[in-house]
């Protein structure tokens, strides 16, 4: 009887055990009802948007459900995580994320803190102005413009320290006042990735009043952050984004989120983080 008890205690003992670790790290396993926690923005049209009736949209959430169906997820089991972009390192190193698809450039600087899958997108630094603006077709064309980004953009001091030095640049909290600006003449250019930019276009009542310049200003290869050393999810991540190629989802995500911009995508790069 002693044995019986002690081997029933610990049964019961490794059963929470097991639940315990099933509900850690972001979640684990689809299959049995978990959740898994991803991480996307919830303020970039096209990209990854949460809108006002709560639902979540964007060429991100596209590849981020895709991902999670080929690890078994359905996208009920899924719980969206805001990842703005100062705390994306965070989010993952502290596994309140199980990963992060939140136009998320690989570079050396973050490779030091946490593992990259993919890239499964590559943009792009790019200039957004008026659709009947014909006067900006070069970097250059800034000089004695009005340049618009966000407070704290790499993007807008990149173009005002080596491109244009005698640009006139207007920072404001959001992409929504540049865009705003830009319809009214206040300003004459917006600067960011292509593809939020695209995403901006996109939006219904932008469609026709804004273009991007085409200009490709930098590189910015995007892919799934992930803990370090987690090279197991890596390779499944990279499984999955090799299938959404090959099976025809990457275009069909990148036509509905960011076509009505007119935008012009690179293909689908090939994956360079194994």
């Amino acid at each position: 009887m002693q044995f019986r008890k002690t081997s029933a205690a610990l049964a019961a003992v490794l059963t929470l055990s097991l639940a315990a670790t099933a509900c850690g790290n972001g979640g684990d396993k689809g299959a049995n009802g978990d959740k898994i926690t991803i991480g996307i923005k919830f303020d970039q049209p096209g990209m990854g948007l949460k809108t006002a009736d709560g639902k979540y949209t964007g060429f991100d959430v596209d590849v981020a459900t895709y991902i999670a169906k080929e690890l078994g997820y359905k996208p009920d089991q899924i719980e969206w995580k805001q990842a703005p972009s100062a705390e994306r390192e965070n989010l993952i190193k502290n596994g309140d994320v199980k990963f992060v698809v939140a136009t998320y450039t690989i570079n050396d600087k973050r490779k030091a803190v946490v593992d990259f899958a993919g890239p499964y997108f590559l943009a792009h630094q790019d200039l957004l102005v008026r659709a009947d603006d014909n006067s900006i077709t070069k970097a250059s064309d800034l000089n004695n413009k009005k340049l618009c980004s966000v407070t704290g953009s790499t993007s807008a001091q990149n173009v005002k320290e080596k491109l244009a030095p005698q640009a006139d640049l207007q920072t404001f909290g959001g992409y929504s006042e540049c865009l705003t600006g830009l319809e009214n003449k206040a300003v004459d250019a917006l600067t960011t990735d292509d593809s939020i930019l695209a995403g901006y276009a996109a939006q219904k009542e932008h469609q026709g009043k804004f273009k991007l310049a085409g200009l490709k200003l930098s590189d910015e290869p995007y892919g799934v952050g992930l803990k370090k050393g987690d090279k197991e999810l890596r390779d499944k991540i990279n499984a999955a984004l090799e299938k959404m190629k090959s099976d025809g989802s990457w275009d069909k995500f990148v036509k509905a989120n960011l076509g009505p911009a007119n935008y012009k995508n690179e293909p689908a790069p090939a994956i360079t983080e194994k």
